[in-house]
């Protein structure tokens, strides 16, 4: 009998240490790189509707996988399904037309992208060339395929690469990047640099959902929280009712904990795309070109502060569901100690009851024993009469005689009725 010696999930976790492996090129080439999200819960997404769109493309059936590759009019294309996106990177090596001539719908027509609901969320081309000669010619090559007013350029891999770029859509639709490479500059190096370019662009465009997003909560924060206040200050108020105040308390928790449910994964989701921007940050390793902003500079100005914006709508829903929940807590305790002490009142009320009741019942009793004792007397009369004259006695005297006997007795036996009654109350029989 045969014995597998591998775990099951050890080839998978090493096929995962190899994927994304960066392109070998070198200058000139030509990179396109479209991303394309459904507008809803794109974690959520039928996969199949992306393999369709990638036969189409493709032009031949393709597997169930998490990547692809396929040759396309010239180019090499690199298919990859990510959580919330599918990416299609496409490289030119030996490019010898113009920079930037190419109209990318070629190679990525539109009627192919508007059959499917998923939409551009980046779309980038990266022009790799070969390093100028001065950096003064390096510049004017720049401002003639990009706008001088917003251009980023930096030097990365120790000064051997210069990355610029504006930002800005072209007429077809996607952002500009130049990636100028020295001789020396290795096709692994140039790989990786256009590899972490790209993830930096898409990543940054995901992150910034994120901020969307928050905007919109932060105007449902806003609607909720006068009203949170407000059944805050009527916690210790004896102006409200305590239970119907908790009610409305309960019902807005509830709305919190809704838009919490709501934005738990594109919040989570913006934290893990934002640490992947800073990791390709690093990794670039930016370092000034003439005076020039460089990426994180440019990425400071507006893309850092929609991050952090976007924490702090989540941490202002937090800190809201924490106050809802301990005002809640506080009125409930205010309920339980108002309940308890109607309940004592209540329980003050049926002592009291109940001795009245005592109080009636022993009243009862003695008229009892007095009414039984008196038919009692009144039928011994009719019984001695005739033995009292046959002896001699005086009839009224028998019957004084008799009356504290009968008194008596009538009492014992009123007594032991009731302690027997007592008795059956206290321990009452249990079936077998």
């Amino acid at each position: 009998m045969t014995v597998e010696v591998e775990h099951p999930q050890r080839r998978p976790l090493l096929d995962e240490l190899h994927a994304r492996a960066a392109p070998r090129f070198s200058a000139p080439a030509r990179v396109v790189h479209l991303a394309l999200k459904a507008p809803g819960d794109a974690a959520a997404r039928d996969r199949a509707e992306d393999r369709r769109m990638l036969s189409e493309l493709a032009g031949e059936p393709v597997p169930d996988r998490r990547s692809f590759e396929f040759e396309r009019r010239g180019y090499t294309v690199d298919w990859e399904n990510h959580t919330e996106y599918a990416g299609y990177t496409a490289l030119l090596r030996n490019n010898r037309s113009a920079p930037f001539s190419a109209d990318p719908s070629a190679l990525f027509p539109t009627e192919w992208e508007t059959s499917s609901p998923a939409r551009r969320i980046a779309a980038v081309v990266i022009e790799v060339l070969p390093m100028p000669a001065d950096d003064t010619e390096l510049v004017r090559q720049v401002e003639q395929w990009l706008d001088p007013r917003r251009t980023v350029i930096m030097r990365v891999l120790d000064g051997t690469a210069v990355i610029a770029g504006d930002f800005r859509p072209d007429e077809y639709g996607y952002t500009r990047f130049v990636v100028f490479v020295s001789p020396d500059t290795g096709p692994g190096r140039t790989g990786y640099t256009v590899q972490r370019l790209l993830d930096l662009e898409t990543y940054r465009a995901l992150a910034m959902i994120g901020f969307l997003d928050s905007r919109d909560l932060t105007t449902k924060l806003n609607h909720l929280n006068p009203k949170l206040r407000d059944l805050v200050h009527h916690v210790d108020s004896e102006e409200r009712n305590t239970e119907e105040v908790l009610h409305e308390l309960l019902t807005l928790t509830e709305q919190l904990e809704a838009l919490a449910m709501q934005n738990d994964f594109r919040l989570g989701a913006t934290r893990a795309y934002a640490a992947i921007v800073e990791g390709r940050l690093d990794a670039l390793g930016d370092e000034r070109f003439r005076g020039r902003q460089t990426l994180r500079d440019f990425l400071a100005r507006r893309y850092e502060p929609s991050i952090r914006t976007a924490f702090a709508g989540e941490a202002r829903l937090d800190r809201m569901l924490s106050r809802a929940s301990r005002a809640g807590d506080l009125l409930r305790t205010r309920v339980d100690v108002s309940r308890t002490a109607q309940n004592q009142n209540l329980l003050r009320s049926l002592d009291e009851r109940s001795e009245t009741q005592l109080q009636l019942q022993t009243t009862v009793e003695g008229l009892s024993v007095i009414a039984i004792s008196y038919y009692a007397i009144a039928l011994l009369s009719y019984l001695l009469a005739p033995f009292a004259e046959d002896y001699g006695f005086n009839k009224a005297w028998v019957l004084a005689c008799c009356v504290p006997v009968v008194v008596a007795l009538t009492w014992l036996g009123m007594r032991a009725v009731r302690s027997r009654i007592h008795r059956r109350m206290s321990h009452p029989p249990h079936d077998h």
